[in-house]
């Protein structure tokens, strides 16, 4: 497979995007190392690119660089992921309440319409985890602030690295909706502080479903 023709983005960028999606789907491992001959001979490519992309992934958490090494997808422990839900928390619930309290009608009835397609996408499983990102980045983007959409999209890529996904335990599906459904109502109410409360509770729920 050649990348050659993937401009007009850096293509650099085109193959960090590449070996991103190979790290969510656990192509490639946690704690697995980085083959960069291999992986460059694959993508038809020279390692600059390639060591170039490992930078940005390194940047974004999910890569780690070990002298004289090499480059090994990140392994998450349980305090790595004990601090990334801490971060998510404090940061979507602060950007949950700001949207209670200023989102329009129809900004909070699209929050509300994506949850109905949440509800709706139980059984499809790459659908309902595509569905539940695109809801909380939605939070995060209604609430304007663009360094704290940039840091959530960054915590969100590492917590995609935890072995146990928390939505896949057993139960934990029909849990996330229903802290879903109590944020909603609670946007809707416009009530800033209980949305809050019940961001951090869905958060709360999370980390102790992927303990």
């Amino acid at each position: 497979m050649t990348v050659q023709s993937l401009a007009p983005r850096a293509l650099y960028e085109e193959v960090a995007e590449l070996l991103r999606q190979r790290i969510f789907r656990r192509e490639l491992e946690p704690g697995s190392w980085i083959d960069e001959l291999k992986i460059a001979e694959e993508y038809g490519i020279s390692r600059t690119p390639l060591r170039e992309a490992l930078k940005v992934l390194a940047a974004e958490g999910l890569v780690t660089m070990k002298m004289r090494r090499g480059a090994y997808v990140t392994e998450v422990s349980e305090k790595d992921l004990a601090d990334v839900y801490h971060l998510l928390s404090l940061l979507e619930s602060d950007a949950a309440g700001v949207v209670a309290e200023r989102a329009s009608d129809d900004e909070l009835a699209s929050l509300q319409t994506l949850h109905h397609e949440l509800e709706a996408a139980v059984g499809d499983r790459d659908r309902f985890f595509a569905l539940n990102e695109q809801f909380h980045m939605r939070v995060l983007e209604l609430a304007r602030n663009r360094w704290r959409e940039q840091m959530v999209a960054d915590l969100r890529k590492v917590m995609k690295l935890n072995r146990h996904n928390s939505l896949l335990k057993s139960g934990r599906v029909e849990e996330s909706l229903a802290e879903h459904r109590a944020v909603v109502e609670a946007l809707l109410q416009r009530d800033a502080a209980l949305t809050v409360q019940r961001m951090r509770e869905h958060f709360q729920g999370g980390l102790e479903a992927a303990a």
